[in-house]
């Protein structure tokens, strides 16, 4: 399996001579998300001379898609916004593309192998697609969520397991003022415009690669909207969570008031006591958000700034506290209670997702539909780094 790659800009990754079997030329390339085990990747490629390979055979599902320059499929130049799929097992035409072009490039269920002149596997299915992503009109997202504003560009659909690639666009004020998670893997890269979101900022050249199930947003779009290519192993459900909170602690030795030892806990709630954690601006972005929401039938409760009211992760300890207290220390004076039955969630079991290993093999995709039950969400506290934006933001979940 791929790790997990929370927002990070693609300054930050090193370059790497491009690994691209059987062409001539010079190219590089810098790793955004790479799975050790079979070899499936995501990549960024500057090529610095220009670049042909002849036609042949794949050995991993592979896409390219033009940020800058030119690519020639066939005979066919595209210029930026070019598009080119190439099913694992069916035989591609010759390929080139010109000095100083940027691309994006995946290779999925498979490595950077490449046969020269190899007849179609057995088992191979689909075919070659070659598009003009710029020439195509931006369609609304069938299920906008939360709020509308949303825009897609379907470049790729796998037919059997719903894996899909596409342009997504978020208009200007485009809000999302829940925290989500879905039943597939998710992976973007910025390709136009500003987000903030609380894992920090999305602006051109960032990058990220979550697993089935890790919980993310509430997303802003700034000044001229923002537009991403995204990938999903899968068909993408939304499932939301509302009136979150999260808290937790540990044992500090590197930092501290005085920098010594300390100990802490937090959460969302504190995290908004003594500043205002949205401005004027996104509150009417989210209040816009929820009266949409309530529109298409759902039943969200007002949104509730951080820091007001009573914390619930301190009703919920006092719970545990008290649970504990009922469940045990009575036995030596001849009675005893027994630990009251409290919902706590999610049982642990139902945290794995059944097929999570079974879901990257070739053709598989994800099994999850509608009525099937909800799995947990992980809840993730890797923090926004950046080396070469002088960033450094934790405080998301």
């Amino acid at each position: 399996m791929r790790p997990h790659v929370e927002v990070i800009h693609e300054d930050d990754y090193i370059w790497h001579a491009a690994e691209l079997a059987g062409g001539e030329g010079r190219a590089g390339e810098r790793r955004l998300s790479v799975d050790e085990e079979d070899g499936s990747s995501s990549l960024r490629i500057d090529f610095h001379t220009d670049w042909g390979r002849g036609p042949g055979v794949h050995h991993a599902t592979t896409e390219f898609y033009v940020l800058d320059g030119t690519m020639t499929y066939g005979g066919r130049t595209i210029g930026k916004g070019g598009y080119l799929y190439l099913p694992k097992g069916v035989p591609a035409d010759w390929v080139k593309f010109s000095a100083g072009t940027r691309v994006l490039h995946y290779r999925e269920y498979g490595d950077a192998g490449f046969d020269p002149g190899a007849r179609r596997w057995a088992d191979a299915r689909e075919d070659v697609i070659v598009i003009d992503s710029d020439a195509m009109p931006w369609d609304a997202v069938p299920n906008p969520g939360p709020m509308p504003g949303l825009y897609i560009k379907y470049l790729h659909v796998d037919p059997e397991t719903g894996f899909y690639t596409r342009l997504v666009h978020a208009q200007q004020g485009w809000a999302d003022h829940r925290l989500a998670h879905h039943p597939c893997y998710e992976e973007a890269y910025t390709v136009q415009g500003l987000m903030e979101y609380n894992f920090g900022t999305l602006d051109l050249g960032t990058y990220f690669f979550r697993p089935a199930r890790v919980k993310h947003g509430h997303f802003t779009s700034m000044e001229g909207g923002a537009t991403w290519l995204l990938r999903s192993d899968g068909e993408l459900f939304n499932w939301y969570t509302e009136n979150e909170w999260v808290r937790w602690g540990g044992e500090a030795i590197n930092y501290g008031p005085e920098g010594g030892r300390m100990r802490w806990s937090q959460s969302t709630h504190d995290l908004g006591r003594g500043s205002a954690r949205r401005t004027e601006e996104h509150l009417e972005m989210l209040q816009a958000s929820l009266d949409f929401t309530r529109s298409q039938g759902a039943t969200d409760h007002d949104y509730f700034p951080p820091g007001r009211g009573t914390d619930k992760s301190l009703i919920a300890i006092a719970k545990a506290l008290d649970a504990a207290r009922l469940g045990g220390g009575h036995d030596d004076h001849g009675h005893s209670h027994d630990l009251p039955d409290l919902d706590w969630g999610a049982d642990p079991a139902s945290v794995e997702h059944r097929d999570e290993r079974d879901s990257h093999n070739w053709g598989k995709g994800r099994s999850w539909k509608p009525g099937d039950p909800i799995p947990a969400p992980i809840v993730s506290s890797l923090p926004v780094r950046s080396r070469s934006r002088g960033r450094w933001d934790g405080d998301g979940m």
